[in-house]
Formats: structure tokens, sequence, C-alpha cells
């Protein structure tokens, strides 16, 4: 087994691993929040939510037919790469919801309310939070959980419409039908809010991860630098020809775009090569092309 494809099998791993984390802390806010308040949400968790409010089926039953039905369409538009983790994240999602519901219930079948009577506010804030930082990790790492996850993945493919934005606006009328279950508007603006909490969570936290930042250096030393950065970092660099006004000297301007999270990376290479240096650091609003997002327009 070569080099690359040993790094190919630790990435491929690396995502499991995290699309499972993220499935267990979606089901997690659900089963001990949500559920347990009878508060609902959109996307296919939701439709399910309300029929296990409705009719007493398991949440995870109608999860799992449901989502079968959406994999067969997926399977033609996202590819079956894109497909195989889907399945994995609904057999996933399947499983720990109905693991934790057993758990969590108490002698006489319920599920324990963990934060107490009547703090359904406070169960919809923190469920919310807990199932939008779920889905995030799993879309972070190239994975879904199904239902209209499914349909934002198909429009982010094609179009830059953020992840959050594109599933609020699909999963208004699924919470606005949980009106004709319970006749109850409260229970529709519980819904609300539960949507729009974990819509902004999961762009917050999609986007802290793909934040990008742009490094312009001034050194001496910018061959070694350059050499560095591109042979260890494995970062593109981009040498600019520039002038001192002051010393009215020739400089040269070393450029790179590198993720948020390589930062301290280039801060300490750099330091170990020419303390000296001059550094310019910048957050950028986007970053795409090779190695970063790609450009996606109709």
């Amino acid at each position: 087994m070569d080099k690359q494809m040993i790094l190919k099998f630790w990435r491929e791993s690396r995502d499991y691993l995290f699309i499972t984390l993220g499935v267990i802390c979606y089901s997690l806010g659900w089963t001990c929040f949500l559920l347990p308040y009878q508060i609902t949400t959109g996307a296919v968790t939701g439709i399910s939510a309300i029929i296990f409010y409705a009719t007493g089926v398991e949440i995870q039953i109608s999860y799992f037919f449901i989502n079968a039905a959406l994999l067969i369409v997926a399977l033609k538009i996202l590819g079956f790469k894109f497909c195989i983790k889907t399945i994995y994240g609904v057999f996933a999602m399947t499983f720990f919801l109905w693991l934790f519901q057993e758990i969590l219930k108490d002698d006489s079948g319920k599920l324990v309310k963990l934060v107490g009577e009547g703090q359904d506010f406070m169960g919809c804030v923190l469920g919310s939070c807990m199932t939008g930082i779920g889905i995030a990790i799993v879309f972070i790492n190239n994975g879904s959980t199904g239902g209209t996850d499914i349909i934002a993945a198909i429009v982010n493919k094609f179009r830059d419409v953020t992840f959050g934005r594109m599933i609020m606006y699909m999963d208004i009328l699924i919470i606005s039908s949980c009106y004709f279950v319970f006749h109850d508007w409260r229970r529709v603006l519980f819904g609300y809010t539960t949507l729009i909490i974990s819509s902004l969570i999961i762009d917050y936290v999609i986007n802290s991860a793909r934040r990008s930042v742009q490094f312009l250096i001034f050194s001496k030393h910018y061959e070694e630098i350059a050499e560095a950065v591109t042979h260890d970092l494995h970062r593109g660099v981009t040498l600019l020809d520039g002038i001192g006004w002051y010393s009215k000297q020739p400089v040269k301007v070393i450029v790179i775009l590198a993720k948020h999270t390589q930062s301290i990376n280039i801060f300490r290479l750099v330091k170990d090569i020419d303390p000296d240096a001059f550094i310019s650091q910048s957050n950028v609003v986007g970053v795409y092309g090779e190695g970063f997002d790609r450009i996606k327009i109709k």
C-alpha cells in the first residue's frame, strides 16, 4: 500500500469518525431535549417527530423509511461516494435515536425531562444547539444524515447557498404542519425558534471551520520561507516584487492563502527561519479554487 493510499484511508476513517460524533450529538439533542418536551423542527427528523407525537410510531422507524426513498434520488445526483456516507449517516442516526431513547426512558416508558417540568424553552434552546452542532460536524466531514440535508447538499453542489439557509427555507412548511397535531401555535413558535437557532449554529460552525486567511510576509529569507511553506505545509506561495519606499530598495513579498487553522504553523515556520520577518495577516471572506472551496455558479 503506497503513501497516497494510506493517506486516503486515514482521511476517510477520520470522516466516518467525526460523522459518528456528529450523529451522536444530533441524536442526543433530540432525545434529551426536543422529544421529551414535544418540540419539533424541520427536516425528516421533524416529520418523524410529528408522526411520533400523533401516532406513537417511534421516530427512528419513519425516519429510516423516508430517507430510504430520498436516497434513491441522491444516488443519481450526488453520486455513489456521497451516498455511501449518507447511507452510513442514516443507519447511524436510526441506531442512536433508538439507543438513546431506550437509555433515557423512565419506568413508565416516557422520556425523562432532564431540565425539569415546564422548561420547554430551555429544552428548545439546548436541543437546537446540539442538533445544529451535530449536523454541522457531519457536513464538514463530507457526510449527511439524509432527509432535507440531501436536498441542501444538492443545491450547494451547484450554487453558493449556505446549508443553514437552505434548510430553513425548506423546513418552514414542516414546522407549520405541527399545528394540525397540537392545535397550539405555541408549539409552532417553539419549532421556529429551534429551526432558527440550529440554522445559525450550523452556519457558524461550518464557516468557522472553513475560515481562510491571507499572509503578506516581508523577509530577506523569502526563498527559504517559500520552500518550507510549500513542502512542509503543502500550501501554494506567490512572490510579488515590491519597493520599500523609505529605503528605495527592492523587496520580495510572499503571499500565502491558507486555512485559519494553519495560521499558527505558518507563524512558527516563519519565526524559525527569520525572527525579524514582517508579517501581515488578514481574514478573507472566501477563497475559491484548488485546495479551497470550489467555484459554484449557475
